[in-house]
């Protein structure tokens, strides 16, 4: 059966087969196991603390530390993702990381902390890149969001799932085996992912009506960096390769300060102890993982409308969420009580989850196909290496005034002006000459 495409470009009919889907759930599972090895150590961190004198302004270096490495990185990862294929440079990233977050569990001075979090951020770059990619050829068009939602959400269920697994593995054989057992799991995931995925022309079970249904808007081919019409470093002229820079990294503003204070803002503001923080530091994560993949869903619904196009109805569902983020981030330290507080938490988690997903979609309508892991590793690169700034300033703050209030109050300021950079600047796609 050909698939019948309208004159607006959707696809009329669902075909038969779902191989794609199985894709995107590896995806899913690669990036639950990516935010694990991230997250152990706020987990760790109360423990770590005690045992070995470290301050809040420590772990925030070892999260800024991560951050600027793994910010700094995104640019040769999305480079390598285009120019060697997504399964070689995923692989061999996973096998990386996973190693480098064993090796945490080793040390026990500040230098070798410091090494660690570097190595685990050189090896945790290019996984969403790698991600985009792969949903760029896989999916089609009218379904990117929803699929980017899916798999995206695993930056959500690692945060989710973290806490009370790895609270009852701290308490049962100590902060260490945290990440021993962490980096053993990346290592079955590599085996898994080679023996299972395969581009759309190489998947025997992929089958010919499904196939068709993907390749019918040009998807279905795995395009190189070779065969891009522009050159890498050009990418940084245009307005709205800078838009998305600024304005992922005034989202992973605040979402790092989350990941590596939340369990600790918890404990000492809420009165509550290492055993219930393993319940309640994971209630917001849900609230991100619904906001994601509820998001992609909606932005789906948006586009069978056909009033806007992709790219601006991404560009309002963005605004919009980083908005009311802000105003929740800012009533954090001012609300009372485990309830309100986690309540809060939830609804700023559920429109940031919402806005990185649409962030990571929009890749795909700004660049060029062969060039979607590319300009998604820049826009990463801006997140993570500005908002690397976020844990110091952050634990510093902590440090000097006794309170997260400044923090938060900044932070969602800064959250804000996404809305700024998204809907003002990130204003058309990019053109390949002819």
């Amino acid at each position: 059966m050909d698939p019948k495409v309208e004159t607006s470009g959707a696809i009329s009919f669902k075909p038969k087969g779902n191989v794609r889907w199985k894709v995107i759930v590896l995806l899913l599972v690669v990036g639950i196991i990516n935010y694990l090895d991230r997250t152990n150590l706020s987990i760790a961190a109360p423990e770590m603390m005690k045992e070995l004198g470290l301050t809040n302004t420590d772990i925030g270096l070892m999260g800024a530390v991560f951050s600027w490495t793994y910010g700094l990185m995104q640019l040769p990862s999305g480079w390598l993702v285009d120019r060697f294929g997504t399964k070689k440079v995923l692989s061999g990233a996973v096998i990386w990381w996973s190693l480098a977050t064993a090796l945490t569990g080793l040390c026990s001075k500040m230098p070798a902390f410091l090494g660690a979090r570097f190595l685990l951020g050189v090896g945790e770059a290019p996984c969403m890149p790698t991600c985009a990619k792969i949903t760029s050829y896989w999916i089609p068009k009218k379904e990117r969001d929803f699929a980017t939602g899916i798999w995206d959400s695993g930056s959500k269920f690692g945060p989710a799932i973290t806490p009370p697994l790895l609270v009852t593995i701290m308490l049962l054989f100590g902060w260490r085996a945290l990440f021993f057992i962490t980096g053993a799991l990346g290592l079955v995931f590599v085996v898994v992912f080679w023996v299972m995925y395969h581009n759309p022309q190489d998947d025997k079970s992929l089958s010919q009506e499904e196939c068709d249904y993907i390749t019918c808007d040009g998807s279905g081919v795995e395009q190189r960096l070779t065969q891009a019409k522009i050159s890498w470093l050009s990418l940084f002229s245009y307005r709205s390769v800078w838009g998305m820079v600024l304005g992922y990294f005034c989202t992973i503003w605040i979402w790092n300060i989350f990941l590596v204070f939340m369990p600790l803002y918890l404990l000492k503001t809420q009165g509550i102890s290492l055993a219930q923080l393993g319940i309640y530091a994971s209630i917001p994560w849900i609230g991100g993982i619904v906001g994601e993949i509820l998001g992609g869903w909606y932005t789906k619904k948006l586009l069978d409308k056909g009033n806007h196009s992709p790219m601006v109805t991404k560009r309002l569902i963005i605004s919009g969420n980083a908005i009311v983020t802000g105003i929740a981030v800012c009533c954090i330290p001012f609300v009372q009580g485990i309830v309100a507080t986690l309540a809060v938490l939830t609804v700023a988690l559920f429109c940031i989850a919402s806005m990185q997903g649409r962030a990571w979609a929009l890749a795909g309508d700004v660049a060029p196909p062969s060039m979607v892991a590319s300009v998604g590793s820049i826009q990463n690169f801006g997140g993570y290496f500005g908002g690397a700034f976020s844990p110091i300033v952050a634990g510093m703050i902590v440090d000097a005034t006794g309170s997260y209030t400044l923090a938060f109050v900044s932070g969602g300021i800064i959250i804000a002006c996404a809305a700024i950079c998204y809907w003002f600047i990130v204003n058309r796609p990019i053109e390949e000459p002819a």
